[in-house]
């Protein structure tokens, strides 16, 4: 449900597999699938192709009395679309049917079960990157992994998701996991304001000092609130912001894993802002705010951030590394 690029790729990914999978998405997206079938590619050199015909796609979630009801589905929308979406799944599906989001943010599970009372709705989250680089291509440009909240439902799924080279590791709480995750996607707004790839814009160090800012004033605010973020890439959290404020050199050798990323690799807020779309910054730097104001405290520079994301259709012009710290007060 929201066959977007990463909806596209697990599921695309799960069908090659030999899972039955049905896509629901948007017209823009799934023309290019009715017309030139589904390519999946990685950064490991992995190439599959899906032909039109093999393909199940609907713009709206709609079954017949005939067909078998879905056994999981994944929840794949915009984190703005989240409510309205469980709510069109609550009204088709069986009961307790499994409902995934493997979506950015914290919230999103909680949003979904509040929707759609009827279903199992799980927490999950996606550690890599997914970009589209034609109609009907998407492609991973990081390494990375899934998860997901420890239930019943997914056991039998797990099998499944190792054969589409898509390992689903499940946790007993994924509070931390998810935090962890958010950390990260801080970077999807600096990496949009930048109008780089993501590679590149690692590699400069005034956007690098902007995501470290970002990220520990987050930590900040999440030991207030007492929430432990897991550990997701080789270095503890807490480390990050001090690595990425390394000269770059340093930061290029003890970092190389980090940075296998492929050259032309964008976060999703890039692609968001450069085809007019909504973009997802409520849902990761928003919450770093909503957080800081529940714990009675603050979060300036991701408020800041968000702010120049939502302004951008009246600028339209990349902030350099220096701009950038300078607007954000850092």
């Amino acid at each position: 449900m929201g066959a977007g690029s990463v909806g596209c790729f697990i599921g695309g990914s799960l069908q090659a597999a030999g899972v039955p999978v049905h896509f629901i998405g948007r017209p823009r997206v799934l023309g290019a699938l009715r017309a030139t079938g589904l390519t999946l590619s990685d950064l490991d050199g992995r190439r599959v192709h899906l032909a039109p015909r093999q393909l199940s796609t609907a713009e709206t979630p709609k079954l017949s009395e005939a067909a078998p009801r879905p056994a999981l589905v994944l929840l794949c929308v915009k984190s703005a679309n989240t409510h309205e979406a469980a709510a069109s799944l609550d009204a088709m599906l069986a009961p307790r049917t499994p409902l995934l989001s493997l979506q950015n943010g914290v919230s999103n599970a909680s949003v979904a079960q509040q929707a759609a009372p009827s279903l199992r709705a799980l927490a999950g989250m996606v550690s890599f990157n997914v970009a589209q680089q034609d109609p009907g291509r998407f492609h991973r440009g990081t390494s990375g992994t899934l998860a997901a909240a420890r239930h019943g439902a997914l056991e039998a799924w797990l099998p499944w998701f190792e054969r589409a080279h898509l390992p689903l590791s499940l946790h007993a709480d994924m509070q931390p996991v998810q935090w962890a995750k958010l950390l990260l996607n801080l970077n999807n707004a600096v990496n949009a304001l930048s109008g780089l790839p993501l590679r590149a814009q690692l590699l400069q160090s005034g956007y690098r000092r902007a995501l470290a800012g970002l990220q520990a004033e987050a930590l900040a605010v999440l030991a207030a609130a007492d929430i432990v973020p897991a550990r997701l890439t080789p270095l503890p959290p807490r480390w990050m912001p001090t690595l990425l404020r390394l000269p770059t050199p340093l930061f290029e050798r003890i970092a190389a894993r980090l940075l296998r990323i492929d050259a032309g690799a964008r976060s999703s807020m890039a692609d968001d802002l450069a085809h007019d779309r909504p973009t997802e910054i409520d849902a990761l730097c928003g919450e770093v705010v909503r957080l800081a104001r529940r714990v009675g405290s603050e979060a300036p520079a991701n408020a800041r951030i968000a702010e120049l994301v939502r302004t951008w259709p009246q600028r339209r012009q990349r902030y350099g590394p220096q701009e950038l710290l300078r607007a954000l007060g850092l």
